[in-house]
């Protein structure tokens, strides 16, 4: 079928056909060729659909597929479903549709917009959590984690969030709401199932060094892991035998601690309140409870206990008192009150009128009253023989004191708590773990797994600590796999994130039945090369992917100890009117009307051209309009033809030929490192010089042999029109995406070099030889790299550095 006119729905209609009929994104392993494991985050499929947001993520990193298995590479690129957990039956109680019905309906629309835009998913290899082929493996995982003393069951207070009605982990809890509905959390002391992700905190820490990730996320990984190097200080209770033991990392600052600061669940509170204070310290305890997380991290109120402690250096009595802002998870859940020093401690004595003693002094300090903590590194006043010194040596040697005392110990804290799995919800795993009156815990043997979810008529979560599944005796009631005796199955559900903490282990091999993946396909395909999603999965998803891997690698599974080395994180995508999409705001915008109105690969190239990779932008209608009239501009000059004129110009036919060379090289690099937006940017400027040319000279030999060069540079970007125009312009005969990259030629890419002098204050002192394209970072760093000027600089300190470009260097010294 001949298209003359360029008409987007026909085009693309007709190659997804034969693409489909031709299988031609199966994936192909050549243990001759290298490999290419590119990878989105699975999504979890919303009854929403896709908007032109999520193809921010979807369609660079198809270009970049596209563009390795241009270069010869074996690529696997698969996509499935992460469906089951709080977002896909959120969405079900929403719109009082069964899980199973509504799951694989938002599945399907997902796999039809990404078809639409024809991103080159291999489909065979696609995975989805909520089958039990799937799942059998998750629960497995369960057990290897079990077996290895990194799955354990404890009693401690938990977040609740009354509205998902379930559990939350303390990732999922964001500045005291739940990650998920946004509603404010609460404490419930309960029996659950944890994950000692913080025996590999160092090994979680450590190495991210080794990661090529962008470096909000490696420091909000950092921070979440929140390793302190640090002293327990011992401080004795008055008239008692009890000891506080208190965590600090600025020992340099104990001469300034006026009272001590215990939570209200610590263990050893009902022991130190003296009797007159029992009454106030219960009545504080009681309302702490009823707090919400944000209300316990903000407020500065508290109780004094009635007890003191003694300070281990100067005997002095220290007030214990009992506040909400300590934090029991953290430390030894006693904090030592330094209110000169910190923020939190100074409005804490500045509420209840306690002393505020200065131990460290600040560069520039007055006579005035201190009005804010003052944490900044200074000399050591108030300290006794340690004043005088710096505060670092005082740390020093404080520590060393307290350590010949005995009164301190060196010891390491991490903010990052242990993974919290259990949830009370229906549409999860089920914990393969069943309990017994004489056995007692006993894991479900790995060859009855999986052990399914039952099907159940109502599945609402009941906003009791147990799960819907509690009220299945058919389910609930089995036989202990240990004694033959009668046993009640654990009815809790797994974290949805358990799912995805290795679905990038099945994607190479989904039908693989011995064992959770094929040992020999991931050998061959991992770890993942690139691997794109958004940031906000930094400090769950991608730290627990992270753990499952190391304990994977210690159990001898696979090789490797990261899963992801390489990752890219896309910006946002706002509506229309800058703010964020949102059904709620009626500023969505899908994949379906844009492509409808102006074709796939219009949508493409505008996702790819309007910004940086990681920036967020708006969406501009005027932008996707621009980019159809670009392809139409390729459509004309490719197929509109004209004769050659007379006056053939060599100069222009070798300028267009160096052109097209650099933009090779130009394309080539910025795919490679995410830089899109000047991939398609240095292709238009291409198109408007051959269009020129053409306009000039005609359809001449020089212009016609540009053309497959090009529209391999285009094909992974805007795979419709390139594979028409390469076939019915061209007349080729296989697919343009199995054609090989394009390479540059390095003569081609010479530019002309350029004689300019350099000056320093006014004077030329010497010249250099540059390129027309050199930068003026480049051109300053020839500059003062040169061993002429270097001498006229040398212990001068450089003012200004001006480049006039292609004229002059002018570097200024001060005097």
């Amino acid at each position: 079928m001949t298209i003359e006119k360029y008409d987007p729905k026909m085009i693309e209609l007709k190659w997804k056909k034969i693409w489909d009929d031709s299988h031609l994104y199966r994936t192909h392993i050549d243990p001759d060729k290298p490999k290419a494991y590119c990878l989105d985050m699975f999504p979890y499929p919303s009854g929403n659909g896709l908007s032109v947001g999520h193809c921010r993520n979807y369609i660079p990193t198809d270009v970049y597929a596209r563009f390795k298995k241009m270069q010869g590479y074996s690529v696997l690129h698969p996509m499935g479903w992460d469906a089951f957990g709080l977002p896909a039956e959120n969405e079900a109680l929403k719109k009082k549709i069964h899980p199973t019905v509504i799951v694989p309906k938002h599945t399907a629309n997902y796999k039809r917009q990404m078809n639409l835009v024809s991103i080159s998913y291999d489909w065979e290899k696609e995975v989805n959590s909520t089958n039990p082929k799937y799942y059998k493996w998750t629960q497995w995982f369960f057990l290897l984690l079990y077996k290895k003393g990194l799955a354990y069951r404890a009693r401690a207070p938990q977040w609740w969030c009354s509205t998902c009605k379930t559990i939350l982990a303390n990732e999922q809890v964001e500045n005291g709401l739940c990650w998920r509905c946004g509603n404010t959390v609460e404490q419930k002391e309960l029996e659950q199932w944890y994950f000692r992700i913080t025996a590999y905190a160092d090994a979680l820490l450590n190495d991210l060094d080794q990661l090529d990730w962008p470096e909000h996320i490696l420091t909000m990984q950092k921070n979440w892991i929140g390793r302190s190097d640090g002293l327990d200080i011992s401080f004795k209770v008055f008239n008692s035998d009890e000891v506080l033991k208190a965590f600090t990392t600025r020992p340099d600052t104990l001469f300034g601690v006026t009272f001590l600061v215990i939570g209200p669940e610590h263990p050893i509170l009902d022991r130190i309140v003296t009797p007159e204070q029992i009454p106030a310290v219960k009545g504080y305890v009681k309302d702490f409870l009823r707090k919400s997380a944000i209300e316990q991290a903000s407020s500065r109120t508290g109780v004094y206990t009635g007890s003191n402690a003694i300070h281990p250096l100067t005997g002095q009595l220290i007030p214990i008192w009992v506040a909400d802002y300590v934090v029991q998870s953290y430390g030894t859940g006693v904090v030592m009150g330094v209110p000169a020093h910190d923020s939190r401690d100074f409005e804490f004595a500045q509420n209840y009128t306690i002393p505020i003693k200065m131990v460290v002094e600040p560069p520039d300090e007055n006579d005035d009253d201190l009005i804010s903590a003052y944490v900044g590194p200074g000399k050591m006043i108030n300290s006794g023989k340690f004043t005088g010194l710096s505060n670092l040596d005082a740390s020093e040697a404080i520590s060393r004191e307290l350590r010949d005392l005995g009164s301190a110990e060196p010891n390491v804290r991490y903010r990052m708590r242990d993974w919290l799995i259990s949830r009370q919800r229906y549409w999860g795993a089920p914990i393969p773990i069943v309990y017994c009156n004489n056995c007692g815990v006993v894991p479900v043997p790995e060859d009855q797994l999986p052990v399914a979810l039952p099907y159940v008529e109502h599945y609402e979560p009941t906003g009791s600590p147990e799960s819907p599944l509690a009220g299945i005796p058919d389910f609930v009631n089995t036989i202990c796999p240990s004694c033959g005796g009668a046993a009640r199955r654990e009815t809790d559900t797994l974290d949805g994130f358990a799912c995805s903490s290795w679905y990038f282990l099945r994607f190479p091999d989904r039908d693989y039945d011995k064992g959770p993946f094929n040992p020999e396909m991931v050998d061959y395909w991992l770890p993942v090369d690139v691997y794109v999603g958004g940031a906000e999965h930094a400090v769950m998803h991608l730290l627990y992917a992270r753990f499952w891997t190391k304990v994977m690698n210690d159990a001898g599974l696979i090789k490797f100890r990261e899963p992801f080395p390489k990752l890219r994180s896309q910006g946002v995508v706002m509506g229309r009117d800058g703010s964020r999409m949102s059904k709620s705001k009626g500023n969505v915008i899908t994949p379906d009307e844009v492509v409808d109105e102006h074709g796939a690969d219009s949508l493409r190239l505008y996702e790819l051209f309007v910004a940086p990779f990681d920036k967020d932008i708006a969406w501009s209608d005027e932008g996707v309009i621009g980019m159809y009239r670009f392809l139409k501009q390729i459509w004309k000059l490719m197929k509109d033809d004209a004769a050659p004129t007379e006056n053939r110009d060599e100069t222009a036919d070798k300028a267009l030929v160096s052109q097209l060379h650099k933009a090779i090289r130009k394309v080539t690099t910025d795919i490679e490192s995410f830089k899109f937006n000047t991939a398609v940017s240095t292709l238009t400027e291409f198109i408007n010089s051959a269009s020129k040319y053409k306009n000039t000279f005609g359809t001449t030999d020089t212009l016609l042999a540009t053309f497959p060069e090009f529209l391999k540079l285009l094909a992974p970007m805007a795979p419709h029109i390139a594979e028409e125009l390469w076939h019915e312009a061209l007349q080729m005969t296989e697919s343009i995406t199995t054609a090989a990259w394009p390479v540059w030629d390095p003569e081609m890419v010479k530019d002309k070099e350029f004689q300019i002098p350099v000056q320093v204050n006014g004077k030329t002192r010497v010249i250099l030889e540059i390129s027309e394209d050199t930068t003026k970072e480049e051109v300053s760093s020839l500059a003062l790299a040169n061993d002429v000027i270097r001498k006229w600089i040398e212990g001068k300190e450089i003012k200004s550095i001006i480049y006039v470009p292609l004229k002059i260097v002018s570097i200024v010294t001060k005097n």
